[in-house]
């Protein structure tokens, strides 16, 4: 049995209110701006996955317009990345997104998410727009990713209509 299969078979993802150190510092992971992730953490439900008592990965789902729900932050731990989990991770997030009734689930990354924009898009996410300049509006910071520094969000979304 590979890592991949192992890891993957005893995965449970279940939604939490315990936000406690650990499911806060990969929150951060995925956004340092702790101002921001307090503000969408207060407003969204977030969910965590748990592997053999150990927290390696979340995501958060905020309903943002009527029918539409934003996947606004997702993170594998380090050590765990690379190992099929964020593929896990959203193809629960795209289930749960459908089971509450939303007709778009939306997700968004920085121009330098290379890695994040191609598995984004294996999943069946689209591009559908860029907000210029997010990075830099929005964050204290400036933010590097391999070597390019964070300066606009693109915006993807799956029309769940056609997942069902």
């Amino acid at each position: 049995m590979t890592i991949l299969s192992d890891i993957s078979l005893n995965i449970v993802i279940e939604e939490t209110s315990n936000i406690n150190d650990s499911i806060y510092d990969l929150l951060l992971l995925a956004d340092p701006a702790q101002k921001i992730v307090d503000e969408y953490i207060a407003r969204g439900k977030v969910f965590v996955a748990n592997y053999s008592g150990d927290i390696v990965g979340e995501y958060v789902l905020i309903n943002t317009r009527p029918e539409t729900i934003e996947i606004v932050n997702i993170a594998i731990k380090e050590e765990y990345q690379g190992k099929g989990l964020g593929k896990l991770l959203l193809k629960d997030a795209v289930n749960r997104a459908s089971m509450h009734g939303a007709k778009v689930l939306e997700i968004g990354t920085a121009n330098s998410s290379i890695f994040q924009l191609a598995l984004y898009q294996k999943v069946g996410f689209r591009i559908t727009r860029i907000d210029r300049d997010f990075f830099i509006k929005h964050y204290d910071e400036p933010i590097y990713e391999n070597g390019i520094q964070c300066s606009d969000m693109i915006r993807l979304s799956m029309d769940l209509k056609q997942k069902l």
